[in-house]
C-alpha cells in the first residue's frame, strides 16, 4: 500500500472514530480523485443539461458529512461507497430531468474502454442503472464489481481488496456482468 492510501486510510479512521477535521482534511486529499471520475462521467454531456464535475463532486461530500458509523478499513473502501454515492446522485439527476421535460433525453454515458461495457456512448444512465438494478438480484457481488469498477473508477486490485475474493474472480465477474449488461441493455 503507498503512502498516500495509508495517509487516507488513516484518515478515514479518523474520521470514524469521530474527529470531525479527519473529513476536510480527507476531502482535501480525495478531492482530485474525486474530479477526475466524476468527469469521466460527465465528459459526453451536452453542456446546458448536466451536472458540472465541482457539482457532482460537491454533491458526494455533502452526502459523506451524513455517513456515521462506518468502520473504514482502507482507501479502497471508502471509493466503494464514493460509487454507490455517484449512481445515485447521477441517476436522480436523470430521473428529475425526465421528470422536466416529458420525454426529455436521460443524462447520457461514455460505456468507453474505461467501463468496458459498450463502445456506444449513446446509452442513457437510466437504463444502466436498471439494468444494473435487475442483476444485483441475480448476482449481487458481480453487480457490486461493475458499480465498483465503472461509477468509482476502482481498479482490480481495489476490488480485490473491497470484496476480499482473488483478481481472477474480479475478472470473471466484470466478464459475466458486462455480457448480461450488453444483452440486457440491447448493446451489440
Amino acid at each position: 500500500m503507498g503512502a498516500r492510501s495509508v495517509e487516507i486510510t488513516g484518515l478515514l479512521k479518523a474520521w470514524g472514530s469521530g474527529d470531525e477535521g479527519a473529513l476536510t482534511r480527507l476531502a482535501e486529499q480525495v478531492y482530485p480523485e474525486l474530479r477526475i471520475i466524476a468527469r469521466r462521467y460527465l465528459k459526453d454531456e451536452r453542456q446546458a443539461d448536466t451536472l458540472q464535475t465541482t457539482a457532482l463532486v460537491h454533491e458526494v461530500y455533502l452526502r459523506l458529512v451524513d455517513v456515521t458509523k462506518v468502520e473504514w478499513q482502507e482507501r479502497a473502501q471508502f471509493f466503494a461507497m464514493v460509487a454507490q454515492m455517484m449512481r445515485r446522485i447521477l441517476v436522480d439527476a436523470a430521473r428529475a430531468r425526465g421528470a422536466q421535460k416529458r420525454g426529455g433525453a436521460a443524462q447520457m454515458v461514455n460505456l468507453d474502454e474505461t467501463a468496458l461495457l459498450s463502445s456506444d456512448p449513446g446509452r442513457c444512465i437510466l437504463a444502466l442503472d436498471d439494468a444494473l438494478t435487475a442483476f444485483s438480484q441475480v448476482a449481487p457481488r458481480q453487480a457490486k464489481v461493475v458499480e465498483m469498477r465503472y461509477f468509482g473508477g476502482l481498479t482490480e486490485e481495489e476490488i480485490v481488496a473491497v470484496l476480499n475474493i482473488s483478481p481472477r474472480t474480479v475478472r470473471r465477474d466484470w466478464d459475466l456482468a458486462k455480457a448480461w449488461l450488453l444483452r440486457e441493455m440491447n448493446i451489440e
